[in-house]
């Protein structure tokens, strides 16, 4: 294995004055304002490197090994060949994609054995951020001058990104293949940052444990602790031949990054510094009590309801059929990732007392504002808490209908939009292939390989039972009238019909309509009635939303300004938007309940102990488990001769972290984080350090199971691997 010395910053040897106890402290922190902020209390906690390693608006650092990866996970550059290291579960859905019945990667795994083998991905992008800017002056003074009505405009993302845009100029972007500039606002609307991106189509597939590995136990320990999971995957991102973002070509080069993370097999010990970085999605951090009961009493709880009923339809389909089963192995997984997050914060809202922490903060805000003779934060929770109250029939019909029909139907997602058929059809027989060609394509992005008629059959009756037993009638949307005209409400009946019936379910009949194309057929076509009323009654849901959402938005906007202002003295993160962040702490067991104490690591010990053969979550494979019988474990064991598989820490993590990389004091990876403890799943609203802990591979582990259990320690030859 290679190695290289890593030279320490001289301002962590040097630095000479004690420092008071530092701890760990919640926040998902902007980088730019990081050595203001938080650099004393890293290095308080053992950091040893500069602040400037681990980011510099105008050199290289850490952050420029972090990426994007595909559209809601973070991976990390781990080799000068453009290595990518991810979660497995982010992964899952591009393993799948290469997997049948008779090649099943997802449960046998993948390892390319050279760079040909290596499997492309249509649809998967990987983005760096090349340059992160504070362009709340510009953006304030160009909401000044706008005078155009879009709504909520200081939060609208497409018009922030207009502005973008306008900012650098239409001959920058030109010059810089590949490159996008966004705004995102931070602080309800208080702060604004431009992100510079360079974004990467070629990315390519490396490497993937079997999934009784990278998926060991499932859903039965998903958000859960103590965990035993291989869950990571490797990827590798192409460039042409100057290093430019480039569609998949088989000329294309791996791409030579600008910085690549070193590896560390030293591990971790209690009580050690760490931090992440990465992409964290969706926090509310300034929740007022009235959202907390929202978000319990509505979005999570109609989650639960029509998930857990959806997934058991799923799942019985799925063990029934090998081919099934591939085809929806993941969105069962996304589905169960949402519906175990929702159930457990529900859990500990009520365990934590998080209504109450809110109602603390609130208050002292407004005693605050009362002693300083401001009125508007007293303004602002009386709007929210009654704008909250005033949308709760609105918000619950639209989440049934999101959750049951929206989502929770496949047939809801055919195309409704025939305009542009209807143009092409109407012209001459070169613009009559073309448009044809483009419904083709759009035909069979809804009926994919991964499409099961019959199983979405069975899951629309359930998602339809269960909205109509849910919603009031005088609120369905127009088709129930054909259930009850045509079908004597017999619903049942009313989705045999759409099955039966629609071209969109039957490429059969699809091929027939092709060589005889009308529109008219397309637009009677029961399932786009069926589809058309569900968008249509979101749209009559939304049209009365917007109006509060906007005076909600305006209140948080001024909620969260005088939050920042009560302390002011001290450091403030904005909630979580899916920008890079980063996030820091230690490694720690935690007591989730009396007499109950976690360690903060597990090894392979713990792989064996939970096997059990008649249970596909805990299937231990062959290979490992005469691995683990011989203590065949190189270089990877810790210093008692165990092999370590995950640890925890209690870094402030959220969706969108999965697959962020977990460094050491000297900016070496160590770990790969892949999901949170249930009992720290309040971390969305309120940071509890006593109960939050991010769940972490332990990077010998991945290095373990690449090296011995896949052979496939010529990819260790492209790493820096530090003992």
């Amino acid at each position: 294995m290679k190695k290289r010395s890593l030279c320490l910053c001289m301002c962590a040897l040097l630095a000479s004055a004690p420092l008071s106890p530092a701890r760990a402290d919640e926040g998902m922190w902007l980088l730019p304002l990081l050595k203001e902020q938080n650099f004393e209390q890293m290095k308080g906690l053992g950091l040893e490197i500069c602040a400037e390693d681990i980011y510099h608006p105008d050199s290289v650092s850490l952050k420029d090994a972090v990426v994007i990866f595909g559209g809601g996970c973070t991976g990390e550059i781990i080799s000068p060949y453009g290595l990518i290291l991810t979660n497995h579960h982010c992964g899952y859905d591009y393993i799948q994609a290469h997997s049948s019945v008779d090649n099943d990667l997802l449960t046998n795994g993948f390892w390319a054995k050279s760079r040909k083998e290596e499997l492309p991905n249509p649809g998967l992008t990987v983005t760096f951020i090349d340059k992160i800017e504070e362009v709340t002056d510009y953006v304030e003074e160009e909401l000044r001058k706008d005078t155009s009505r879009i709504e909520m405009k200081y939060l609208n993302t497409k018009f922030l990104n207009s502005l973008a845009e306008k900012r650098v100029g239409e001959e920058f972007l030109k010059n810089n293949p590949g490159t996008t500039v966004i705004i995102k606002p931070f602080y309800g609307g208080n702060r604004y940052y431009m992100f510079t991106q360079k974004v990467y189509p070629d990315v390519r597939m490396v490497g993937a444990p079997p999934s009784s590995i990278g998926k060991f136990g499932a859903d039965t320990d998903n958000w859960k602790w103590p965990r035993h999971t291989g869950d990571f995957s490797i990827f590798r991102v192409y460039a042409d031949s100057l290093g430019n973002p480039a569609p998949y070509d088989t000329s294309n080069v791996p791409l030579r990054p600008k910085k690549y993370f070193d590896l560390s097999l030293r591990g971790v010990k209690e009580n050690d510094f760490v931090m992440l970085m990465g992409f964290p999605g969706r926090t509310n951090h300034y929740y007022t009590p009235a959202e907390v009961k929202e978000r319990k009493n509505i979005d999570n709880r109609i989650r639960v309801n029509v998930r857990d009923l959806r997934q058991r339809v799923m799942l019985d389909a799925m063990l029934a059929d090998p081919k099934v089963r591939i085809q929806y192995a993941g969105k069962y997984a996304s589905s169960t990732n949402s519906y175990k997050s929702s159930k457990g914060m529900n859990t500990m809202i009520e365990r934590q007392s998080t209504v109450y922490l809110k109602e603390r903060q609130m208050n002292e805000l407004l005693n605050w504002g009362w002693d300083n003779d401001i009125q508007e934060y007293r303004e602002a929770v009386d709007i929210i808490a009654n704008e909250v109250k005033n949308r709760e029939g609105l918000k619950t019909r639209m989440q049934y209908l999101l959750e049951a029909l929206w989502i929770g139907t496949e047939c809801s997602r055919v195309p409704t939009n025939f305009d542009a058929l209807k143009a092409g059809l109407s012209g001459n027989d070169s613009t009559r292939k073309a448009a044809l060609e483009a419904f083709d394509r759009l035909y069979y992005t809804f009926y994919d390989k991964d499409y099961a008629p019959h199983v979405d059959r069975r899951i629309t009756k359930a998602m339809l039972q269960m909205y109509a037993d849910s919603i009031a009638p005088e609120h369905y949307p127009a088709f129930f009238k054909t259930i009850d005209r045509k079908h004597k409400g017999n619903i049942e009946r009313y989705v045999d019909l759409l099955f039966d019936n629609s071209l969109f379910v039957n490429p059969e009949k699809y091929e027939r309509w092709k060589k005889h194309p009308n529109v008219k057929a397309l637009e009677n076509d029961p399932m786009v009635r069926y589809a058309r009323a569900i968008k249509e009654e979101a749209r009559r849901i939304n049209d009365e939303l917007q109006p509060i959402d906007q005076r909600i938005a305006e209140a948080q906007k001024s909620y969260i300004a005088g939050q920042l202002a009560i302390h002011a003295d001290r450091p403030n993160y904005p909630d979580a938007n899916f920008t890079l962040r980063l996030t820091y702490g230690q490694v720690k067991a935690y007591s989730p309940a009396n007499a109950v104490t976690y360690n903060f690591e597990t090894t392979l010990d713990g792989v064996m102990e939970k096997e059990d053969p008649t249970n596909w979550e805990f299937v231990v494979d062959k290979k490992l488990k005469e691995l683990y019988r011989k203590k065949d474990f190189g270089f990877y064991s810790n210093e008692r001769g165990k092999m370590p598989v995950n640890f925890i820490a209690n870094t402030h993590t959220t969706g969108g972290n999965s697959g962020s990389p977990v460094l050491n004091s000297r900016g070496e990876l160590v770990g790969v984080n892949f999901d949170r403890n249930w009992e720290g799943i309040t971390g969305d609203i309120q940071y509890q350090g006593r109960y939050q802990r991010s769940i972490i591979t332990d990077i010998r582990y991945i290095l373990f199971i690449i090296d011995k259990y896949a052979d496939a320690d010529y990819l260790l030859d492209e790493m820096i691997i530090n003992p």
